[in-house]
């Protein structure tokens, strides 16, 4: 009898897989994206002075992406990093712009198509679901996108059902320092850095590593666990 009943003590006193302190964003975080007038967020999101727009180029290079892989752009947003990982995994490749703006995914193919991107494919998503096929991507890029997940925990679950085995995970995202970081980041990031790491890792994520090349984010690496 006394193993069952350290059995039963273990599993109460145990730490929950999923920190049970950390709620979604808030249900109305998204709420500016649903009529999203493109233009305008193109002059927000790709302008100079914003960090991952001025280091665009070494955050693509820092996930490893390679000619022939199968990337998914999470919260693409304007397609900023949609076309650039278009460029990089050439016509053998193919980037997914998955957002949950169908303005943001129909402005995307309408602009990748301009440029002659033929390996560009777009899904607007669910605040559950990245409807990305099963097993279909090598790299899940997020970025500054984690903090509007109002559901980050099937999010997560998605995300790992498309990657491949070993696939990997890209999270960029803001700072979230105490004293520190802004008003406006501390009040629209729900969580810093050690409990994004986390979640995902509750989540079937081996933290893999992350980059030291950004101030205002942060750069982040894990690997599907089988």
């Amino acid at each position: 009898m006394r193993r069952p009943v350290l059995l039963l003590l273990f599993l109460l006193l145990a730490p929950p897989a999923w920190p049970v302190e950390a709620p979604g964003a808030r249900h109305d975080i998204n709420v500016p994206f649903e009529d999203a007038e493109y233009e305008q967020w193109v002059g927000m999101f790709e302008r100079p002075g914003r960090e991952v727009y001025d280091r665009r180029h070494q955050i693509v290079e820092a996930t490893g992406a390679w000619r022939g892989a199968v990337v998914a752009d999470i919260g693409a947003g304007t397609g900023l990093f949609t076309r650039l990982f278009a460029r990089v995994v050439g016509s053998e490749g193919r980037a997914y712009a998955v957002d949950i703006s169908r303005g943001f995914v129909k402005n995307i193919l309408r602009t990748t198509r301009a440029e002659g991107l033929s390996n560009v494919e777009g899904i607007v998503n669910t605040q559950t679901e990245t409807l990305l096929p099963a097993n279909s991507i090598d790299i899940a890029f997020v970025c500054d996108t984690y903090h509007h997940f109002e559901q980050p925990r099937p999010m997560l679950a998605s995300i790992r059902r498309a990657l491949r085995p070993g696939g990997m995970l890209v999270v960029v995202d803001f700072e979230r320092i105490e004293g520190k970081s802004s008003v406006w980041v501390l009040e629209h990031v729900r969580v810093g850095k050690e409990e994004v790491i986390r979640e995902i890792e509750a989540a079937g994520f081996r933290f893999t590593g992350q980059g030291d090349f950004l101030r205002e984010n942060y750069f982040l690496k894990f690997m599907r666990t089988e």
